[in-house]
């Protein structure tokens, strides 16, 4: 019987990877999409959107059945919950990739910005990929240095996003009003994106050592 809840635990945890190289391949895509203007790569994030949701749904009942067969204790308790609160916080990275294949959709077969913003934008959607790559990296390693680099490379985000609002309030910068609001939205997204990135390095750093010190990321929706 142990050796059946080992192999569901780390089924669970596979899914979990899996899930989120779903996730990474979005943002990646999504970034490309809104770099290149590129109409079919766009919609392809947003389709797959919904393969994301259902792993989060997936993921969320195995771990359910779990806490109701097993009723695990300890460091495989912490397992389980975390794992349930990974899904939702990874699904929400997903929506936030389909949220930004939306905006390079809605442009097309222009880009969404154009000059300093269209840069500003694109390195903060390569910067949250390389966000989405050091999750699944995290969650197949376990990793706390990797997981301390991830909260260290969000301020880069945090960083650029503050360069978004400048922007918008530069008189020399010229900035139609659906610019405006393109600009405004995808830094917000892509800043949301990198929060929730955070969200599971705490939460590894938590499932690693037990501890909750700073082992949550409040992120507000968009």
């Amino acid at each position: 019987m142990r050796t059946i809840f080992k192999q569901e635990i780390e089924q669970l945890g596979n899914d979990l990877i899996a899930m989120a190289k779903d996730t990474s391949t979005a943002i990646s895509a999504a970034a490309t999409a809104l770099e290149q203007a590129d109409l079919d790569l766009a919609q392809r994030v947003i389709d797959a959107d919904k393969r994301i949701d259902e792993s989060q749904r997936s993921v969320d009942e195995q771990a359910v059945s779990l806490l109701a067969r097993q009723a695990p204790v300890a460091s495989d308790l912490r397992v389980v919950v975390t794992a349930l609160r990974l899904s939702s916080t990874i699904e929400r990275m997903g929506d936030l990739a389909r949220h930004v294949a939306d905006v390079a959709r809605g442009r097309y077969p222009e880009t969404a910005l154009s000059g300093r913003s269209h840069e500003v934008v694109l390195k903060m959607a390569q910067q949250a990929a390389k966000v989405a790559e050091q999750v699944v990296r995290l969650l197949e390693d376990n990793d706390l240095d990797l997981a301390a680099s991830i909260e260290h490379d969000d301020e880069i985000i945090d960083a650029m996003h503050r360069q978004t609002f400048e922007l918008v309030l530069d008189e020399n910068e010229p900035l139609t009003r659906q610019e405006v609001v393109d600009l405004v939205l995808l830094g917000r997204y892509l800043e949301r994106f990198g929060d929730h990135g955070v969200s599971v390095a705490r939460r590894i750093s938590y499932l690693v050592t037990g501890d909750l010190t700073n082992a949550v990321v409040e992120v507000p929706e968009v």
